[in-house]
């Protein structure tokens, strides 16, 4: 132990053998300072992270969504009438489903439609009859290179230009048809909010969402029959109108009928159904006119 006043190391004893510094003073002021110095730190109670906060809210949504849709195809009408502004959010994504599945479907089995419009023409009686056998085996033979073929990356067919751009444009097709309805139905003396309304046509909505997105499922399977589920989809929303329209009951008797009401919605229908068909058909023009200048679709031939 070194001494505090002369410095001199010392084995042992109470007293410096230089100076006669007492030691052991010296000695419990270095113990209590090491004491003082050591202080054992708290450790921090463990805490489980937490799950995002959005993360939880869009397992709730979609959790309830996928009852809300279930429920949908197994009772219609009950689940229907029961719906009301709290079904909103449901009822705004069967809508967006039913609005992107059209485009996503198109895009993926565009191929498949256009082998079975050409099909078609060739067996139209005034083609037919002037075809000879060996054209048709060429025929066929360019239909099996076509199916092997992808196509889209050929002739630069951009998944994101088309589907979004199409779906926002069925989106906003249905919000014009929805918003047609609801005016029809306050015509007719309907006392109902339109959160409520919107929510009672979404989830009439719901059969033929599902039927898109089964002919989705077969366009990615890429089975010819997956457009006659995108027609009967499309059709149906002729049957969603009056639905939904006879669903409520009018407060009054002087509004006006019922069918005056839905008639008058078809006619929005076809006219949104026509502008949606020539946006499509641009689309296809576009598809065909850059077929005809892709130097490696023409290899193929």
């Amino acid at each position: 132990m070194n001494c505090s006043n002369c410095g001199h190391f010392n084995d042992g004893g109470k007293f410096c053998v230089k100076c006669g510094h007492k030691l052991q003073e010296e000695a419990a002021v270095s113990q209590a300072a090491a004491a003082s110095e050591y202080q054992p730190q708290p450790q921090p109670a463990y805490a489980p992270q937490q799950p995002n906060q959005r993360v939880r809210q869009a397992k709730k949504v979609s959790k309830s969504f996928f009852s809300y849709f279930a429920e949908g195809i197994k009772n219609p009408t009950a689940t229907a009438q029961a719906a009301g502004e709290s079904q909103f959010v449901n009822a705004l994504i069967t809508v967006i489903l039913y609005a992107l599945s059209i485009p996503i479907m198109l895009y993926v089995g565009w191929k498949l439609l256009l082998i079975q419009f050409v099909r078609s023409m060739f067996k139209l009686p005034i083609i037919s009859e002037e075809l000879a056998p060996s054209d048709m085996e060429d025929f066929n033979t360019g239909v099996d290179l076509i199916k092997a073929t992808d196509i889209n990356s050929i002739i630069h067919f951009n998944f994101t230009d088309f589907v979004f751009k199409q779906g926002i444009f069925i989106f906003i097709g249905l919000a014009v048809i929805i918003g047609a309805t609801y005016v029809a139905a306050k015509v007719g003396k309907v006392d109902v909010s339109f959160k409520e309304f919107f929510s009672r046509f979404g989830t009439f909505l719901i059969i033929p969402t599902a039927l898109l997105l089964i002919g989705l499922v077969l366009a990615f399977l890429h089975v010819e029959y997956f457009s006659y589920f995108m027609n009967f989809g499309l059709l149906s929303i002729f049957l969603v109108v009056p639905f939904t329209i006879a669903s409520f009951k009018p407060s009054g008797t002087n509004g006006l009928d019922r069918i005056y009401s839905t008639l008058i919605v078809y006619v929005v229908i076809t006219i949104v159904l026509t502008f949606i068909a020539n946006g499509l058909g641009e689309e296809a023009k576009t598809i065909i006119t850059r077929m005809g200048n892709s130097s490696e679709l023409n290899d193929l031939f």
